[in-house]
């Protein structure tokens, strides 16, 4: 009899995981395709998958039905297929690799979220160096020495830094991010404090401060702070007030974990995401199609990229939330990966 519960539990469990892997691999896809979508829609005029179900009248966008016609609407058809094809992959993938344990998938979040970090971490790093450089030299009047007029009137406008200057690095940085297993927060948080201390130094004995010294500290300690959200969660660096967790056992504090990370975590990184990003006006789509910049005309050209950095931050956070889900799921289903029955054997 005892047989028979076990072995139905067993049969219910391994659907169970399947779909829990499923829908994990899905909501990170998705997020992703999210990103991708809105840089088509809004960069390069795409309909969306939200227009191009208005056109077939499943929706209507402001009371109204969307036509969309000749390449409007196989552009149409490529946003829904990339979508949908994507989201059948991830299915399919969990589907053949059914050994794989919740436990396992939740290191494969914890890696993909670490690369998008680091990445990011280079990426301002290398943008921070060569605006301040490029804004030093404007300031003290040399671009049209080293550049000529022409390409030195071009560096001062942001759209032409962002094209040719940022996104190249931001994709070096990423390239890096590859090969570098490094996350450099020590290193950045102690740029951070030399760049301060440039601006003490250079204000009180030299009397000289431009504005862009400013701008790096602040590009640089956003990107310190927002990045590091995620790997913090990943150490459970995150502050907790323990006054019911710390008395838990280790299967309530999964229990908690996961009901936090389903409702608490991942909504908060989607109002980010819909909010900044769903139209073109909103906040972080604005300053990023604009190429906003401060007030200050002779500092970095970086605010809009500041913007950017919520999408890194919203990003990384539902990953890595995803992955503590799946983690403390594993707890739940007292299950190990294959490492950990290793370590486990060794140990005794």
């Amino acid at each position: 009899m005892t047989t028979a519960i076990e072995n139905s539990t067993v049969n219910f469990l391994v659907p169970l995981k399947l779909l829990i892997r499923g829908f994990a691999y899905a909501g990170v896809v998705f997020c992703l395709l999210f990103i991708l979508n809105n840089i088509l829609i809004f960069w390069h005029d795409w309909p969306g998958t939200i227009t191009f179900f208005s056109h077939y009248g499943l929706i209507e966008i402001k009371g109204k039905i969307i036509h969309l016609e000749g390449m409007d609407l196989i552009m149409g058809w490529v946003q829904f297929s990339i979508y949908l094809s994507s989201i059948i992959a991830c299915f399919y993938y969990v589907f053949i690799s059914s050994a794989r344990t919740l436990h396992d998938e939740s290191e494969v979040m914890n890696r993909l979220v670490s690369y998008i970090i680091r990445s990011s971490f280079w990426s301002i790093l290398l943008i921070g160096i060569v605006d301040m450089s490029l804004s030093f030299l404007r300031v003290e009047g040399l671009l049209d020495d080293l550049f000529g007029q022409q390409l030195a009137n071009d560096i001062g406008r942001a759209s032409f830094r962002g094209v040719y200057f940022h996104y190249p690095l931001i994709l070096i940085g990423f390239l890096i991010g590859l090969f570098n297993r490094s996350l450099g927060f020590i290193w950045l948080a102690l740029l951070i404090v030399l760049a301060e201390l440039l601006i003490v130094i250079t204000r009180f004995v030299f009397s000289y401060e431009q504005a862009f010294m400013g701008d790096l500290v602040r590009f640089w300690y956003a990107g310190l702070f927002l990045f590091s959200s995620a790997y913090t969660l990943i150490e459970e660096g995150h502050v907790r007030v323990d006054i019911l967790y710390s008395g838990f056992s280790k299967r309530r504090k999964a229990w908690s974990n996961m009901i936090g990370s389903l409702f608490l975590g991942i909504p908060v990184c989607w109002i980010i995401l819909i909010y900044g990003m769903w139209e073109k006006s909103n906040l972080i789509n604005a300053p990023l199609l604009s190429y906003e910049v401060t007030q200050n005309g002779y500092g970095m050209f970086v605010k809009y990229l500041m913007a950017g950095f919520l999408i890194i931050y919203a990003s990384s956070m539902f990953i890595q939330f995803i992955g503590y889900f799946l983690k403390n799921a594993s707890i739940i289903f007292n299950e190990f990966s294959v490492k950990q029955s290793f370590k486990k054997i060794d140990k005794g």
